[in-house]
């Protein structure tokens, strides 16, 4: 982000976010101070192995706060090798963000515990902007990768909006020239980085959004949307998602969302939302709806703050 936008973006993110107060570090962390006085400490999986097990290593050692791995990624079956260098022996568990990302931790013994505790919308920024009039058709909001989807962007996404004529934006980040060269090409804006705490005004200045998942999502890591879905429902903006499979029954497809089996299909969802109102406001008040009643932050805390009280009873008092 730094190296994109500069310090600016830093400021700017601390004044949308004024009750965070993140702390920017070099290796090696002082871990007696960054970790004193703390009740939880959740350490993201993008992490080195070294700092990993250096926390896991402290926590042993000093104990005092319940310590939690945080997995998020699907490099529990697209890097297993990788995931399986982390030492969590000294955890006290971890947080899946999917039934089966919980149950490899548990059958390959990667950790003792897990629970699943799947993504959320903070519904504090993300809300639906009915003073912003859409000004275009459709939005995307994700980031090129690395090959992981490829040919699903250019089915579910490029060539529907070629197809139908729409007038369509992409934000994201790791696009190669070849990329955006086919988005020139294709007559889609592209409007690079954005910051998450300004997308729900991109979602409300369009008329309807896609959900392509990356390919690891489809094919062995079922019932995982992903942050993006939960998202634009909290927004009130109508989408369209590519085939994957709510093994967990998060959502209500055909009531939230549509979902599209392949381009022929999306062309027509897409069509059919942007012609017929009623569908659209259907759409937008029932995926709306299932983010209020099941997939709020304030949710997540409820069952985060459960974990916790199981692995530290006296912090329930």
């Amino acid at each position: 982000m730094i190296d994109d936008q500069g310090e600016e973006a830093v400021d700017a993110a601390r004044e949308a976010f004024p009750s965070l107060h993140p702390i920017r570090y070099r290796e090696p962390l002082d871990l007696d101070r960054a970790l004193d006085s703390i009740d939880v400490a959740i350490v993201h999986e993008w992490n080195s192995h070294s700092l990993v097990r250096r926390i896991g290593e402290h926590h042993r050692r000093s104990g005092g706060y319940t310590l939690l791995f945080h997995d998020t990624h699907h490099r529990s079956v697209s890097d297993t090798a990788a995931m399986a260098e982390y030492d969590l022996s000294d955890y006290d568990g971890v947080l899946a963000f999917g039934e089966v990302i919980r149950e490899r931790y548990v059958a390959r013994g990667w950790a003792a515990r897990a629970w699943t505790w799947h993504e959320a919308a903070d519904v504090r920024r993300f809300n639906p902007h009915p003073e912003i009039t859409p000004h275009a058709d459709l939005v995307w909001v994700g980031n090129w990768g690395d090959g992981e989807r490829t040919e699903e962007l250019r089915e579910f996404l490029i060539r529907p909006v070629v197809t139908l004529s729409l007038d369509a934006t992409i934000h994201g980040v790791r696009y190669p020239a070849t990329a955006l060269a086919e988005l020139r090409d294709s007559g889609i804006r592209f409007g690079g980085w954005i910051p998450n705490y300004q997308v729900p005004m991109a979602f409300a200045s369009h008329r309807v959004t896609v959900h392509v998942p990356r390919r690891p999502y489809v094919q062995q890591l079922h019932g995982i949307p992903t942050i993006r879905p939960f998202e634009a429902l909290a927004c009130g903006i109508p989408l369209v998602s590519a085939p994957w499979d709510d093994a967990e029954g998060l959502f209500r497809a055909g009531d939230d969302y549509l979902i599209a089996r392949d381009g022929e299909e999306m062309e027509r969802h897409l069509r059919s939302i942007l012609d017929d109102p009623d569908l659209a406001s259907h759409l937008s008040r029932h995926g709306r709806e299932t983010i209020l009643e099941r997939h709020t932050c304030a949710h997540r805390v409820d069952e985060l703050l459960a974990i916790v009280h199981s692995v530290a009873p006296e912090m329930a008092a």
